[in-house]
């Protein structure tokens, strides 16, 4: 009998498990952008004009999420996973229905950051569940699967957002309560017994010093264009989350019970991902929110028919995901798919750079790129993902998971931030499409730089077929050196 089959009820099967898992990350995922469109409405209904204010309903998921992964995911490889991706899904859903009927926007941060400890608790023990109830030659492919739910959530908010603003803010929260229901009822009935593993807790001072260091990272960029870069609170914030993440670096390089062991860096695959994940991230970012605001802010267009507009570039993602990767990765490997992939989607970026022009035309300027770069986020976020998780060991599943979109939260923060610096406050039609152009060519060198590192980090990186193909006792994604000192 194998792993996966002692693991399972009698009743729990692997696509099941995926459509469960899946329903939860689509929840985390949804909210990174279908919020940003319900903001105006928000404001009327709430009587608060102040961007400053409003923005911590965006600033306030994203700083929490971002903080609070590593630590949960730490926690979540003791317990449970089934107990913990529940937990996770229940707090979300709550969090989300309070949030649609909050009477003020106190009431609406508060509930925001509730909702923003779900995530982080859903995802890595989403990716816990995948992992260790998945055989090792299938674990890629459920992975790739997982993410290509969530970045075509994500890249489909907008679409959402559009689609509910016009019933009222309330509902782009609402609109999450059916499926965590649908996700807790069916993970409760089907859900396997994932057992968590004999580890020490993590280590107080480690998980402080962490967790602190994301948050005021993750501050500084959301905050820094509206405290403005240079100013004493980006600076110092800035400032002290260098120090605590090189303390925290320093304590994981030395303690005896780190937050997260240093021995997985030194898988290449688990480190190269993370490099590709944090990058590809930041041109992700400021894509989903150039192209939206492009439309809406130049063009005049209707948040509604943006985000129709932009939806063929999500709708690639699960198909490209789905029926191209996996094939291209076997045949080439990773390194290479991720800087194909990663090339596709500047080259996009590049189109809207070139094409863009004051007099709408959607067919000859938006069109192209948004179906290159959604082709190129179908064959880069499920790769760097697959390649990443399936490299960890058993007693990392969530902790390593958790690093992995740690770093994408980060880059997702950083893109957003370094798009609004750089587009800054045009004056008139013709200045704005000298920013967006400039914006939209920073944007294409970012995910070059992810493709370049794809290539040279992932080199020779193979996916898991069977022990024949180089893959370790725990079904670990290994390069030929690795192979070869084993």
């Amino acid at each position: 009998m194998s792993f996966a089959s002692q693991l399972r009820r009698h009743d729990a099967s692997a696509p099941l498990i995926l459509v469960i898992v899946c329903a939860g990350v689509v929840l985390a995922s949804l909210d990174l952008f279908v919020v940003n469109l319900a903001l105006p409405s928000l404001a009327r209904d709430l009587h608060e004009h102040s961007l400053a204010k409003l923005s911590w309903v965006l600033n306030a998921f994203a700083i929490v999420s971002a903080a609070a992964l590593l630590p949960l995911g730490r926690l979540a490889d003791r317990h449970r996973a089934e107990s913990g991706f529940l937990a996770g899904v229940a707090l979300f859903t709550a969090a989300s229905a309070a949030c649609g009927l909050a009477s003020s926007l106190t009431a609406l941060v508060i509930f925001r950051i509730v909702q923003a400890l779900g995530a982080a608790l859903l995802t890595p023990t989403s990716l816990r569940l995948l992992l260790a109830t998945s055989a090792p030659k299938r674990r890629a492919a459920s992975v790739r699967t997982w993410t290509a739910a969530g970045g075509f959530a994500a890249g489909l908010g907008p679409v959402v957002g559009g689609l509910l603003v016009p019933l009222g803010w309330r509902w782009v929260f609402f609109v999450n309560v059916p499926i965590g229901l649908a996700a807790l009822i069916a993970g409760f009935r089907h859900l396997p017994e994932v057992p968590g593993r004999d580890l020490p807790r993590p280590d107080l001072l480690g998980a402080t010093l962490a967790t602190a260091g994301v948050g005021l990272l993750t501050l500084g960029l959301v905050e820094g264009n509206d405290w403005r870069w240079g100013s004493p609170r980006i600076v110092a914030a800035l400032a002290l989350a260098v120090l605590l993440l090189a303390a925290s670096v320093l304590h994981t390089l030395t303690h005896r019970n780190p937050l997260i062991d240093p021995a997985l860096f030194r898988r290449r695959a688990f480190s190269g991902s993370g490099v590709v994940a944090l990058l590809f991230s930041v041109a992700f970012g400021a894509m989903v929110l150039s192209i939206v605001l492009w439309m809406q802010d130049v063009w005049g267009w209707s948040a509604l028919r943006a985000g129709m507009a932009f939806a063929p570039g999500p709708l690639m993602v699960p198909a490209i995901a789905l029926l191209l990767s996996g094939r291209l990765i076997k045949r080439f490997g990773p390194g290479r798919v991720i800087a194909a992939g990663a090339t596709v989607y500047a080259i996009g970026i590049a189109w809207w750079a070139v094409r863009a022009g004051l007099r709408p035309d959607y067919l000859g300027q938006v069109l192209p790129g948004t179906l290159l770069t959604g082709t190129g986020v179908g064959l880069t976020m499920p790769t760097f993902m697959s390649t990443g998780a399936s490299a960890l060991p058993p007693q990392a599943f969530a902790t390593g998971s958790a690093a992995l979109n740690m770093l994408r939260q980060v880059g997702l923060a950083i893109g957003v931030a370094v798009f609004v610096a750089l587009l800054g406050s045009p004056a008139g039609a013709t200045a704005a499409l000298t920013a967006y152009r400039n914006a939209w060519w920073a944007i294409a060198a970012v995910a070059l730089a992810a493709a370049l590192a794809g290539a040279a980090t992932l080199r020779g990186c193979r996916e898991p077929q069977g022990t024949a193909a180089g893959v370790g006792s725990r079904g670990a994604i290994v390069s030929r050196e690795d192979r070869a000192a084993t």
